[in-house]
């Protein structure tokens, strides 16, 4: 009987650690044995064994062999079903196209993952000169407005997990690049309810962004009105978009609460 206990926990132990691999490999685009059997706090030896594990039922794959992993189709697919219990771009599409009316710009629509954002959907705007379409697009969350305004809804816990070491790339020069800097400029965002971005994500683009509110079913998300930043180079040109914003948010929150 002992020995049935010992390996009672010795499978509870591995089942864990297997579990905490999929959340790494949810959160980072690319995740090392190495990293992996340090944040586990196991030899390199099992994080590999683990790893090939997860590859074999396509949670992970790598690129080249005895390479960094990356999320596999199967953890993938697990996140799209999640995500259509409320399919959160269906709902938003009708209320992107009057933002896009009301302010001529390209809008999206903007998902967290991890520390990065992916854009979702896109609509272009209207004028001749205009931000092109982002749709797939995968930029650091902290580098956006529309992953700004995401981050600030998070718990400080949820915040600090999804950067490990407190760490920020930067994109451009404009950058916010320290932690410090990030939590001031988030607070900002809780008590506005805005983020913003001039050419912090891409040189030539600024962005205004709201985030979507989170309900029982639904990702974390955020809509944003994305400019060539001639037309919005600081705080008081992107005044305008505020209210055509806020319009749109309220009415996909209308929508969201109506499909649950």
């Amino acid at each position: 009987m002992a020995n049935d206990i010992v390996a009672a926990g010795n499978g509870l132990a591995s089942v864990d650690n297997a579990l905490r691999l999929l959340e790494m490999l949810g959160e980072r685009q690319i995740l090392r044995v190495a990293d992996a059997a340090e944040e586990l706090g196991v030899a390199r030896s099992t994080a590999h064994r683990l790893l090939s594990a997860l590859r074999q039922r396509d949670f992970a794959i790598q690129d080249r062999p005895n390479g960094a992993y990356r999320a596999g189709p199967a953890l993938n697919k697990i996140g799209i079903a999640a995500i259509n219990r409320i399919d959160v771009r269906r709902l938003a599409q009708p209320v992107l196209q009057e933002l896009r009316d009301a302010t001529l710009e390209t809008v999206s629509l903007a998902l967290l993952e991890g520390d990065t954002v992916r854009f979702h959907d896109c609509l272009e705007g209207t004028q001749s000169v205009r931000v092109g379409d982002r749709t797939g697009m995968v930029l650091p969350a902290h580098c956006t407005a529309a992953g700004k305004a995401i981050l600030a809804e998070l718990a400080l816990p949820d915040l600090e997990r999804r950067y490990p070491g407190r760490a920020l790339g930067a994109n451009t020069p404009l950058s916010v690049a320290t932690w410090p800097d990030l939590l001031a400029e988030l607070d900002v965002i809780r008590a506005t309810g805005f983020a913003f971005n001039f050419e912090e994500g891409e040189s030539g683009i600024s962005a205004v962004a709201a985030a979507l509110p989170e309900l029982a079913g639904s990702p974390r998300a955020a809509i944003a009105v994305v400019v060539p930043a001639g037309r919005m180079p600081d705080m008081s040109r992107a005044e305008a978009f505020l209210g055509p914003l806020v319009a749109a948010r309220d009415g996909i929150r209308v929508r969201m609460q109506a499909a649950l």
